[in-house]
């Protein structure tokens, strides 16, 4: 029996009709679909409902949404991954591989096991603090360093492999993995990264300095930030999802993680062909 876990974007007005159609599609055949408890009441569908679906073992999950909605369900699963398959429900949808007009198509072919997987590498973040040093969270897009809603720039030192690099004032800094080359740190004027290039991305946010500019760096180099600002509203986020409060003195780490995250693709998508039809179909 297949075991797909759905995670649905209950803020998407179109996601009810779409976990209709998967419902539908899979009911007759040798299939298991589950929901997180909270979502299968919101629709009704209490009989699919799974309490810590995170711990019940899945051989696929579909998340339905936009590019956020997969990168939560990849952090969902952290040190255990399951294979994520993405249904665009978004603008964009860079990373889903899904689109509505082809829903059952694909669906048959995750049946069939007609798809390859690929592993992306993940980030992982830590703060150094006068408590000592704490693992925040893993991250598949990006980590970011920026200030709150005060005006104020932030004043920080970057460090790579413990050498220190540059002080500099700035809005904040972007840390990005390939696959997030084509987020935030895109709209702040870094370049566009293969996700198979085995590299780090650190990006200025609005750098008070000509000298700082968007640095591509080894995969298996570690960034450390150094936070001097006077004020206290700083953030550090992760994926723009998952948010913590830093202090002046605090440092952030960041690294490669030792896991991956693995996201669902089929052999008829090519990535230079998503790059064409998503970011440049107008031109």
């Amino acid at each position: 029996m297949l075991r797909i876990a759905i995670f649905p974007n209950v803020d998407k007005p179109e996601t009810e009709k779409v976990l209709e159609r998967i419902i539908s599609f899979y009911r007759d055949k040798n299939v298991r679909l589950m929901l997180p408890t909270d979502e299968s009441r919101y629709f009704g569908l209490e009989e699919y409902g799974v309490p810590d679906i995170e711990e019940e073992k899945a051989d696929i999950a579909l998340s339905l949404g936009g590019d956020g909605t997969l990168l939560g369900v990849c952090r969902r699963y952290g040190d255990c991954p399951v294979p994520v398959c993405g249904i665009n429900l978004g603008t964009l949808g860079f990373m889903a591989d899904i689109e509505l007009g082809e829903l059952e198509t694909r669906l048959q072919r995750i049946l069939e096991h007609d798809y390859h997987i690929e592993h992306r590498l993940l980030l992982d973040g830590y703060v150094e603090s006068e408590d000592g040093q704490r693992f925040l969270g893993h991250a598949i897009n990006d980590v970011v360093i920026t200030k709150g809603g005060v005006a104020r720039m932030l004043h920080l030192g970057l460090s790579i492999n413990n050498v220190h690099l540059i002080d500099y004032k700035a809005d904040g800094i972007i840390v990005s993995s390939p696959t997030g080359s084509t987020a935030y740190s895109l709209s702040a004027g870094g370049p566009i990264m293969n996700p198979n290039v085995p590299a780090l991305l650190l990006t200025p946010i609005c750098a008070h300095t000509f000298n700082m500019r968007p640095l591509v760096i080894g995969e298996d180099d570690v960034v450390t930030i150094q936070i001097a600002a006077v004020h206290q509203d700083i953030l550090v986020t992760f994926d723009g999802q998952e948010s913590f409060r830093l202090l002046p003195g605090d440092e952030v780490m960041v690294r490669k993680s030792e896991v991956k995250a693995s996201i669902v693709k089929f052999e008829d998508k090519d990535y230079y062909q998503i790059l064409r039809t998503k970011l440049w179909k107008e031109s």
